[in-house]
């Protein structure tokens, strides 16, 4: 989400932008701490809805042909569909995804996460991914939203439940 802290208050010099992103801005509640450059930028972050911008770099690459490692463009969609979902403790559980098109260096991504299915913790988020007008990627990836920290959970082995 990119905002100009000047374009919004040129007298006040000590407002940090992490801090404000806009008084119609839905503030980021998960993942806070990702790299964006590896994962994406977020453009546009609504209840249940987000778009953001993947710039492949050199970190990316795979091959002596410049094509990008899918494990980037999946980890791009799967941040775009952790932040539609928005709740600070949110962990996907499985995902259905397909590898349209290659994406080569120098692409840049522009993915549309969207909540899809809501009930009880469970969310369904649709997911795509278009370099240009090409569709190199759509999934579909399923989260549950827990109380507390995914690493502060006690699993039971005995009956399978999360607490």
């Amino acid at each position: 989400m990119t905002n100009n802290k000047e374009e919004l208050f040129e007298d006040d010099e000590d407002l940090d932008i992490q801090e404000y992103k806009g008084k119609d801005d839905v503030m980021l509640k998960t993942h806070e701490n990702i790299n964006q450059d590896l994962c994406g930028e977020i453009e546009k972050l609504d209840s249940g809805f987000v778009k953001l911008k993947l710039v492949t770099t050199h970190d990316m690459i795979a091959d002596s042909q410049n094509l990008i490692h899918g494990g980037f463009i999946f980890s791009a969609a799967d941040y775009a569909a952790m932040a539609a979902v928005n709740e600070k403790n949110v962990v996907l559980v499985a995902s259905e995804c397909q590898f349209l098109s290659p994406v080569k260096f120098g692409d840049i991504v522009s993915f549309i996460a969207k909540v899809r299915h809501k009930e009880g913790r469970k969310r369904n988020i649709h997911v795509t991914g278009h370099v240009l007008e090409i569709k190199v990627f759509e999934g579909e990836f399923k989260t549950v939203v827990t109380d507390r920290h995914v690493l502060k959970l006690k699993l039971t082995d005995t009956e399978g439940i999360v607490e």
